[in-house]
């Protein structure tokens, strides 16, 4: 059963895990780009974004994790910047025929993108990519989704703890414990049989509980771990998991001294939240552990490689492997959560997942331990930045930097999260956001073709 691995405070030192989220408790270009890091070869803008500061720690973890060498690891970070800015470029180019895209390998770094129409081949080879010609559109097989969405609100899902779109498949795949506990929630759904794989698991998800991303946080009798220090105007403070906390709870640092309080909370439905810090805490762009620089929030490709800090187990790496997933734990199902193959444990909820020096979101729960392995969730943070008009804190950000983030459209703006397919003014020209990301300074428009294309 997906349940949430939570662990009371008095048995921090015990090991004993109570049922809970990870939460301690009381909480829940071309993808054929140059690999090499010292390659003759200028690095592109996106590859700048994801590799110029990647920490050696960081590098290590995915080292350890991935089974790759220092050398691939520096190339797969490039390799995945160049393949999402790709994707992002045909996904508009292809509209509604678009299937979805992946990456592949250590250091070939290779994409294939997704098509319902043979015709779109060459203008997919042309970027550098791999085609493929699928049966169902990315919108068809996400509207499918979005009716499984609409009737697990109505039914229990305990049976069928995780849903979502697999691309690579070109399928809605159902996780269940028997095949049979998946037919009510279809029959609900009204979902096209063609659509669907369905998937035996044995998985049990929840919410993992527990002002540098990956630090502890107390809540009375539990802990929980920042995921990444944000700013609301001049007001300071961290996102965090929904399940960590209500509106209203008072938390304590990792030095147990008063440290600011739940300003909202969603769960479930989401696994998202924020905490507004008192003067005695400072907002800084760095995840704990290894020094990591946040640069931003640029959303990594299905199979992209991706790390999570977390104040139980550090760090720790695996690869993205589906995107806006529906899973369910005891309290309820959480959709638009990211599924990957990071391991997690009680007191990592909350904590950060970044992907080189991108934020990407935070951790919400999964089964398994870093032991033996194990499928953990994140919520992604632009979602969350955009909810509560909050601030990505980064590197060459200034602490209590003023103002609110402003609307997606118009004139381009800093602090605001921009989706594919947003259009913006600046200088006079008109450009298309390409990737999803929450704007920052020196990521002007014409400054980054990885993320904006001029119209």
């Amino acid at each position: 059963m997906l349940q949430r691995l939570r662990r009371p405070a008095r048995t921090l030192c015990t090991g004993a895990v109570a049922a809970g989220a990870l939460f301690v408790a009381g909480l829940s270009g071309s993808a054929n780009a140059t690999a090499d890091p010292a390659s003759h070869r200028a690095p592109s803008a996106a590859q700048t974004m994801r590799t110029a500061e990647a920490s050696p720690a960081v590098i290590h973890a995915m080292q350890r994790d991935l089974g790759i060498s220092e050398k691939q690891a520096y190339a797969r970070l490039a390799n995945e910047a160049e393949a999402g800015a790709t994707a992002g470029r045909l996904r508009l180019t292809l509209g509604r025929d678009f299937a979805g895209a992946w990456v592949r390998g250590a250091d070939s770094g290779s994409l294939t993108v997704a098509t319902t129409d043979a015709k779109d081949v060459a203008a997919i080879e042309a970027r550098g990519a791999t085609a493929a010609v699928v049966g169902h559109s990315l919108a068809d097989l996400d509207a499918a989704k979005a009716r499984l969405d609409r009737a697990a609100a109505k039914q229990g899902t305990t049976d069928t703890p995780a849903w979502y779109v697999d691309v690579r498949s070109n399928t809605l795949v159902v996780e269940a414990v028997r095949p049979a506990a998946a037919r009510p929630l279809l029959s609900a759904a009204g979902v096209d049989a063609s659509l669907v794989r369905v998937v035996k698991t044995s998985e049990q998800p929840r919410p993992l509980y527990d002002l540098r991303g990956g630090d502890a946080y107390y809540m009375g009798g539990g802990r929980c771990s920042i995921g990444f220090p944000v700013t609301r105007g001049t007001t300071q403070g961290f996102a965090t998991a929904g399940h960590c906390g209500r509106a209203g709870t008072s938390t304590s640092g990792y030095n147990q001294v008063a440290q600011g309080t739940f300003q909202a909370s969603i769960f479930p439905g989401n696994d998202m939240a924020w905490v507004a810090a008192n003067s005695s805490w400072t907002a800084t762009p760095v995840v704990a552990g290894n020094a990591q620089q946040v640069a931003g929030s640029t959303q990594a490709t299905v199979g992209s490689s991706v790390c999570r800090s977390g104040s139980t187990t550090g760090y720790h790496c695996g690869t993205v492997q589906q995107l806006n997933t529906s899973v369910t734990y005891p309290e309820g199902t959480i959709s638009g959560v990211t599924r990957t193959s990071v391991c997690a444990e009680p007191g990592d909820s909350g904590g950060s997942f970044i992907s080189g020096s991108q934020a990407q979101g935070v951790t919400s729960g999964g089964s398994g331990n870093c032991t033996s392995g194990g499928t953990t969730y994140f919520q992604p943070i632009n979602p969350l930045l955009q909810n509560y008009g909050l601030t990505l804190k980064t590197a060459g950000s200034d602490p209590g930097e003023p103002g609110e983030p402003g609307e997606p459209g118009g004139t381009w703006a800093a602090g605001t999260v921009y989706q594919p397919g947003d259009t913006v003014t600046y200088g006079g020209s008109t450009y298309r956001c390409l990737q999803y990301h929450q704007a920052q300074g020196g990521w002007e428009p014409p400054n980054v073709p990885a993320l904006w294309q001029r119209v």
